[in-house]
């Protein structure tokens, strides 16, 4: 059986250093054709999968001025990019994979939701983290009641002091005005992660946060704009980051010349070499959400950037036990009331496994299930996705307005 055939659309981290990668790794699944404006980008990942000069494309309206050439489309463009390819993947009948967020305002959202019922289109969100061991382990427990009825959970993303000011500070989701609120950008992977859980549907929401400390007033006596310039010895220093001997993420992402002196003149000329204190980022660094669900089940969720570690950590609380668990480690402690606690350590730990926990792979089994017509839909297609974006976005409604917001209201409105 030949291999199912992909068009890649945008070829930069996710693109290429994820997706990319395991599509190689693959060989029931092939990518035919990529669209990305880097130029240096785009050859690079042509030349990984031997895609001939007639299918790389500068932009994806060119891609879809064709007549339909392969059986997916994975779309991996900036957050504000990615409903118009998505609609025109549609369009065109293409099976979709579409990075997350969906949208960046709920507007786009529901017109990108209306095309595809309208056109019964096959779309699925990366809301990786549905496709881990971890949480497919967490689930079952819970369905089987190992612990009694679910009482509450509380989910914590550390999200790491060096990633949060590569990403959210100096990086291309440092700005809602140009990327999305970081609930939204970084953390409707929990809220999804959240409803899956839990199995229902949100019911009130309330939130917390600002912007605390990634600003100029916090910045050391004598600090500088440019790291390069500045000899304060600092945990965010550019230099520290970004100039060892380690190339990977996030260092491969700040230049395509990853040699000494192309990092330096990427940290001399370019944002990633900014002062944390001086940049021009604006989303919170720690948020706090509190919600409670339709089965009464009470979360809370703290997404902060104040961690050494990045991983998820959660506990969940039953009527007949706990359970713990950390991404990282990829373990999960049972403690049933008045029993030993059980430990299940589901394989290797996180750092071997690759992307989001093995989560990035998990996905792209299931989205080539359904190119091959093994499988209707994945665990994440757009109709369970768009809780996860809904309850983002009223999180930033009840932060900035100080309110609790009715969920109902909110899909009210979105389904009208």
């Amino acid at each position: 059986m030949r291999p199912v055939e992909v068009i890649v659309i945008g070829a930069g981290n996710r693109g290429y250093e994820a997706y990319g990668k395991i599509i190689l790794k693959r060989s029931d699944i092939k990518a035919v054709a990529v669209a990305e404006p880097n130029d240096v980008k785009r050859e690079r990942f042509a030349k990984e999968h031997n895609i001939p000069p007639e299918r790389q494309f500068k932009t994806w309206e060119e891609v879809f001025e064709r007549e339909k050439f392969a059986d997916g489309v994975i779309i991996t463009t900036m957050d504000r990019m990615h409903v118009k390819p998505a609609i025109a993947a549609i369009k065109k009948g293409y099976k979709i994979l579409l990075e997350k967020p969906m949208g960046v305002n709920l507007e786009e959202i529901k017109e990108l939701y209306k095309v595809a019922k309208e056109n019964k289109a096959n779309i699925t969100i990366a809301h990786v983290l549905r496709y881990t061991m971890f949480f497919q382990k967490l689930k079952e427990l819970l369905d089987k009641k190992e612990i009694g009825d679910l009482i509450g959970i509380n989910l914590v993303e550390n999200i790491g002091f060096f990633h949060f000011a590569h990403s959210f500070v100096r990086g291309n989701w440092r700005n809602s005005e140009t990327s999305a609120p970081s609930i939204l950008a970084k953390s409707c992977h929990d809220l999804d992660i959240l409803t899956f859980l839990t199995g229902e549907k949100s019911q009130t929401l309330s939130s917390f946060g600002e912007l605390r400390y990634f600003k100029k007033e916090n910045a050391p006596e004598g600090a500088k704009e440019r790291c390069l310039d500045c000899n304060i010895d600092c945990p965010y220093d550019a230099k520290r980051i970004y100039l060892g001997d380690y190339t990977g993420w996030p260092v491969s992402v700040i230049s395509e010349d990853l040699s000494l002196e192309g990092r330096l003149k990427a940290l001399r000329e370019g944002p990633y070499g900014r002062c944390v204190y001086y940049s021009d980022n604006n989303v919170v660094d720690h948020q706090i959400v509190s919600i409670k669900f339709k089965n009464n089940v009470y979360a809370s969720f703290i997404m902060t950037a104040f961690t050494n570690k990045i991983t998820r950590k959660i506990y969940l609380y039953g009527t007949h036990g706990e359970i713990y668990g950390d991404l990282d480690e990829n373990k999960i402690h049972i403690q049933k009331f008045g029993k030993g606690e059980e430990l299940i350590n589901l394989s290797l730990p996180f750092k071997d496994l690759v992307g989001h926990a093995g989560g990035d792979e998990g996905i792209m089994e299931e989205f080539v299930k359904v190119l091959k017509g093994e499988k209707e839909e994945t665990l994440s297609n757009i109709e369970e996705s768009i809780e996860s974006h809904l309850m983002a976005f009223a999180s930033e409604e009840a932060r900035l307005n100080n309110k609790v917001i009715n969920m109902d209201e909110v899909r009210e409105k979105f389904y009208s």
